[in-house]
């Protein structure tokens, strides 16, 4: 029998619903294209979508952090396609 802490069973929850939600972009992403939607404007609106989400929820101190680090794993080379998994 398997026994996970409550904390290892609510990471595993969370990277399930990420797995989920990646999979739920990825397809909407496919359906804008298949529309003629050009990537810039999908991936505008989604970063828009997503931002006024979390200043609603979070209010704008947060996001602007949530945002600092955003801007450093790019600047890292984080969301490069390219870049070597490990």
């Amino acid at each position: 029998m398997i026994d996970l802490q409550s904390s290892d069973l609510d990471d595993l929850i969370v990277a399930e619903k990420k797995q989920v939600a990646i999979e739920y972009h990825n397809e909407a992403w496919a359906d804008g294209i298949s529309d003629g939607i050009e990537t810039e404007i999908l991936a505008e609106t989604a970063i828009s979508t997503a931002v006024t989400e979390l200043v609603r929820r979070y209010g704008e101190t947060e996001v602007l952090d949530l945002l600092d680090q955003l801007r450093k794993r790019v600047e890292y080379g984080e969301f490069r396609a390219d870049r070597a998994l490990q």
